[in-house]
């Protein structure tokens, strides 16, 4: 399932409730961790692909046919922009900056890849089984970049 974005910051919050009503015909909870932090990535990416290239963007979702314990959701943001993501390092006081670090904080695995029209950004959330342990964390967030390295302690900017 895809939702075109327009070159609009209004747009975020249309592509949020897109993910939500998704979501809640799925059988993921609207409470439950995995919605809630992709929720916060669908901001993060469609703000990306909205304010650092001013051009049109695809939002597609990839959700489990049958919602098991272990699930995996897929969150995938295509632009019109073929200029890789780069590294920022964002300063305290900084307003921006710290969109990717979050997918990277977040994410169970993301990456990108070089599209015919643009770019391609994706992430992955993996639904664990629930444990007593609330401090035990399902993937390990490791990356995948399209490329690219990782640097720690910087922020990445998708432009």
């Amino acid at each position: 399932m895809q939702l075109e974005i327009r070159p609009d910051p209004a747009e975020v919050g249309r592509a949020r409730r897109w993910a939500r009503s998704r979501l809640a015909g799925s059988g993921i909870q609207a409470d439950e961790p995995l919605a809630e932090t992709l929720i916060l990535l669908v901001s993060e990416l469609v703000t990306n692909a909205v304010v650092h290239t001013g051009r049109p963007a695809v939002l597609r979702l990839s959700l489990p046919h049958v919602v098991t314990e272990e699930a995996t959701v897929r969150l995938e943001v295509a632009d019109r922009s073929g200029r890789a993501p780069v590294p920022r390092c964002a300063g305290d006081d900084a307003t921006g900056g710290r969109g990717l670090a979050l997918v990277d904080g977040l994410a169970d695995r993301w990456g990108w890849s070089v599209e015919a029209t643009g770019k391609r950004i994706w992430c992955e959330l993996d639904r664990c089984a629930k444990s007593g342990d609330l401090t035990t964390s399902c993937g390990g967030g490791a990356v995948a970049y399209g490329g690219g390295a990782a640097f720690e302690g910087l922020a990445y900017e998708a432009v």
